[in-house]
């Protein structure tokens, strides 16, 4: 006999697609097969985030409190399974007739700012870009409200990012221009083996072994290896390159949500710098947005993944301490996100696989702002 749990599952699921397959529909109509397809990959990543829990924001943490590298290891994984496919991409793919673009940006003192505050904020706010996403997807109310606050951090950091241009910066630096993408593999590989046998280290001398990784369960309502997430995210990341011409990213579109809603009260967003020259996004359907259908295609897929493993089951009461550090959490991401050219999708994993130095430096800067947010965790009894 079908119980009302089961039955709930499935209902849910239902919408989740439906909602999914409407807004791929969606997509299509406003900008055509690409948008659709962008949505689907973004279901897909979605769904992998859920099910393998892969967050970057756990990782960063348990490494420095439980002195635990297996989450650190996995996110290695997925950036050299994803590079081995966009380096050559990205050196090639033009004379191949598939053009293909990374993100190199220079680097200085407004983006290292920027990835502090990004780290500092994803441990207050329980998650960082995607996990941000998929967590609310997955029906955590808390982080419903770190994602409003991450949207108004976003583009609120939009009306002053000329004034932080000013600041002295190095220029973009691409290993891939530099080595060619055989030597920009090597040296990428070299440098996270480097870092991954520092994590087995620590791990071996706090607790003379290493942890067992979670094995994978059901395919379909989980849990799934962080290895297998590794894996699924590669393949979103290598489609993304491969059918939206660049790397995947996240939070370019929260500021672009931000600024709609700000224009549609009168806020004159597009007198703005930073919106001089993407008025038209401000004034086409978000439909048009790869970034943003990608987003909501993340939201619709952990919603999707979560009701096939029984688990969509939103919590509305909230401490005091839980929403103030959700929104201290939202606004320091959001905020730090503009400064640092994205978050830790955009950014640090956007620019590795795209050879990028601004990648290896907002991981350094990123990382001391984590380790001061989780010391401030500690602090206020969040664990």
């Amino acid at each position: 006999m079908t119980t009302t749990v089961e039955r709930s599952k499935g209902v849910v699921a239902g919408v989740a697609a439906g909602l999914l397959a409407l807004l791929a529909l969606g997509a299509y109509g406003e900008a055509g097969p690409r948008q659709a397809v962008a949505v689907l990959i973004g279901g897909v990543a979605g769904l992998s985030l859920y099910h393998a829990s892969f967050g970057f924001t756990a990782a960063w943490r348990r490494i420095v409190t439980e002195k635990r590298g297996g989450g650190l290891r996995a996110q290695f994984v997925l950036i050299l399974l994803t590079s081995v496919v966009s380096f050559p991409l990205i050196a090639w793919g033009g004379q191949l007739g598939w053009p293909t673009g990374g993100f190199v940006f220079p680097f200085g003192v407004a983006a290292a700012l920027g990835a502090f505050m990004f780290g500092a904020g994803m441990q207050l706010g329980g998650g960082c870009g995607s996990g941000t996403l998929f967590t609310a997807g997955g029906g955590s109310t808390r982080m419903m409200i770190t994602l409003l606050a991450f949207v108004f951090g976003s583009v609120a950091a939009t009306a002053h990012l000329h004034l932080w241009g000013r600041l002295p910066k190095l220029p973009p630096i691409s290993l891939i221009r530099e080595f060619g993408p055989h030597g920009a593999f090597l040296l990428t590989a070299l440098v996270l083996g480097g870092l991954a046998w520092l994590t087995l280290r620590i791990e071996r001398r706090a607790h003379g072994d290493i942890a067992v990784p979670r094995r994978t369960g059901s395919l379909v309502t989980g849990p799934w290896s962080p290895m297998l997430g590794a894996v699924m995210l590669a393949i979103v990341g290598i489609a993304t390159f491969i059918v939206v011409g660049r790397p995947w990213g996240i939070t370019s579109a929260f500021a672009l949500w931000g600024a709609k809603v700000f224009h549609s009260v009168g806020i004159p967003v597009d007198s703005w710098p930073y919106w001089n020259w993407q008025r038209g996004a401000l004034e086409n359907s978000v439909f048009r947005d790869t970034t943003s259908v990608m987003d909501f295609g993340i939201i619709l897929g952990a919603m999707f993944a979560a009701a096939l493993a029984g688990r969509f089951a939103p919590v509305w009461r909230l401490s005091q301490r839980d929403v103030l550090t959700a929104v201290a959490g939202g606004l320091l991401m959001g905020y730090g996100a503009r400064l640092a050219y994205g978050c830790n999708i955009g950014a640090y994993l956007g620019g590795l696989v795209s050879g990028s130095l601004h990648g290896w430096l907002w991981l350094v800067f990123g990382f001391l702002g984590s380790l001061a947010g989780t010391r401030l965790r500690l602090r206020l009894g969040m664990g």
